[in-house]
């Protein structure tokens, strides 16, 4: 069975003390084995990036720029064979991995700007005869562990950015899905980035632990669950690191009496059913304003029906399993128990059969749930879509800032001022108005508020740069040509 490895320093390394399995989740299926990291072989990668810090800091920007023009053109180019492997190890259709692939070539395009991203700030003759400038230098070795959700997309959000900045990296991806972030690594090293800028280690807690504890690491990027994120946060915080983790979300989309029924419905069902709902920016929950649920709702079943499900590798599929049977068992837990709890069942996605071994489920859409309800608090990360009905848009608002989560929101609606009234007072990071997922495009950043962000700073965009670069201001005073004892060339110096 083929061994996933490592790559630290340039080198391929498949060696460990013990490995992981890797699964198709459309069949099932045990495809590859991934070679976990010991804490010696995290430390490896951190003392590599280490070593490759110096030389990388010096590099020029436009040597460094040229690596992110090369690499743009080689994602394009690979784009088909990377969709297929994110479709055999996560199962997300390959038109939704050459999507992700897309977003994720925004981040190096961003990164390609450098020389304009790092750029500093002078003033002249602050004081007579002293001018203060500033400039922005790397953090040094940056840690980056990313989901088994997006592993291409998010991978790119943090080290495209990072390595722009004059960072290098160890990235510690899914060992779910490990595949994609060692094809990311080939393509850099393809492009010209030189050995040890950017290591790629797989792993569990003891590897996480060891880039967290890590003195030689400077900075922390995350994206996950909001109980890990919590988690790495203070400790890597306490450990003296700058940190960036992006948590959890129950991404609620209002919609309101004068929306676009078909407009709305369509974007429900794309929302939070594409990827198998296993999206940080799906939507999980539409607030339904007045009585526009007695016609969104029968809308958003009718879609339902046509929707296919299968294969990610079949052309004719929408959608595709989700990455374990341990997810599956646990989304199809809280279509179980949404009755007991309130709401009604209008489609139950555990019914739906299929042929495949994989770890396919149907898609549920659970009408007048509950506030307090588990359907409706947690986050379930499958394809699940909970109604709450209410009366106001007033109402509607209280409901969605109550939520612990503030990751992204949205609102349906044609009227303009209602429109901007919602983006001024919704407590989240990141608000669509008549976009049911808010992704900001490259130029702008990532992130939410509330449980879904430790730390200050935003993932990749401008934010990104701030996040791995320090600001250094140097203040200076030289002689006065004029009146200097040493002869420059000037006139008048004798």
């Amino acid at each position: 069975m083929a061994r996933i490895p490592h790559v630290i320093n340039g080198e391929k390394i498949d060696a460990a003390e013990s490995y992981g399995p890797v699964f198709n989740p459309a069949t099932g299926e045990q495809q590859h084995e991934v070679a976990l990291a010991s804490t010696e072989r995290t430390n490896e990668a951190i003392a590599a990036a280490k070593a490759a810090l110096p030389m990388w800091r010096k590099t020029s920007l436009t040597k460094r720029a040229d690596v992110f023009f090369t690499l743009r053109q080689l994602l394009k180019q690979r784009t088909p064979e990377l969709s297929a492997i994110v479709t055999s190890e996560h199962g997300k259709v390959l038109s939704d991995a050459a999507g992700e692939i897309a977003r994720g070539l925004e981040n190096v395009e961003f990164a390609a700007g450098l020389m304009h991203l790092l750029k500093g700030e002078r003033a002249e003759q602050v004081s007579t005869g002293v001018d203060v400038h500033s400039v922005k230098q790397p953090v040094g070795v940056v840690g980056a562990i990313t989901p088994f959700n997006f592993p291409v997309m998010v991978p790119l959000w943090m080290v495209a950015s990072a390595i722009a900045c004059g960072n290098t990296v160890v990235l510690k991806p899914s060992e779910r899905d490990p595949s994609a972030s060692v094809f990311i690594a080939d393509l850099f090293r393809e492009a010209g980035l030189p050995d040890g800028v950017l290591n790629v280690v797989h792993g569990d807690k003891t590897a996480v632990d060891a880039i967290l504890d890590s003195p030689d690491v400077k900075a922390v990027s995350f994206v996950g669950s909001t109980p890990i994120a919590r988690s790495i946060y203070q400790r890597a915080s306490e450990n003296g690191k700058r940190v960036q983790a992006l948590g959890g979300a129950k991404n609620h989309m209002m919609v309101l009496p004068d929306a676009d029924i078909n407009m709305a419905a369509d974007a429900a069902v794309s929302a939070a059913y594409g990827s198998a709902g296993e999206r940080c920016m799906a939507v999980s929950v539409v607030v339904a304003v007045g009585g526009v649920a007695d016609r969104l709702v029968p809308a958003i079943e009718e879609r339902i029906a046509k929707l296919v499900i299968g294969d990610g590798t079949d052309p004719a599929s929408e959608m595709g399993p989700l990455i374990t049977a341990e997810a599956r068992e646990r989304v199809a837990s809280y279509v179980a128990g949404a009755e007991a709890e309130g709401g009604t069942v209008v489609v139950d996605g555990r019914e739906q059969q299929f042929t495949e071994n994989g770890y396919f489920i149907g898609v549920s859409l659970i009408d007048n749930v509950k506030p307090e309800s588990k359907v409706y608090q947690d986050e379930i990360f499958g394809p699940v879509l909970a109604i709450v009905r209410v009366d106001t848009y007033e109402e509607g608002m209280e409901l969605i800032n109550s939520h612990q989560y503030g990751n992204g929101t949205a609102i349906f609606t044609r009227d303009g001022g209602v429109a901007r009234q919602f983006e001024f007072e919704v407590e989240a990071g990141m608000v669509g108005v008549n976009v049911p997922i808010p992704v900001p495009v490259g130029s702008f950043s990532f992130g939410g508020w509330k449980n879904s962000l430790f730390g200050d700073s935003h993932i990749y965009g401008p934010e990104s740069v701030h996040f791995y670069t320090r600001s250094k201001v140097v203040t200076s005073r030289w002689p006065d040509p004029a009146t200097s004892k040493v002869d420059l060339g000037f006139p008048g110096n004798e």
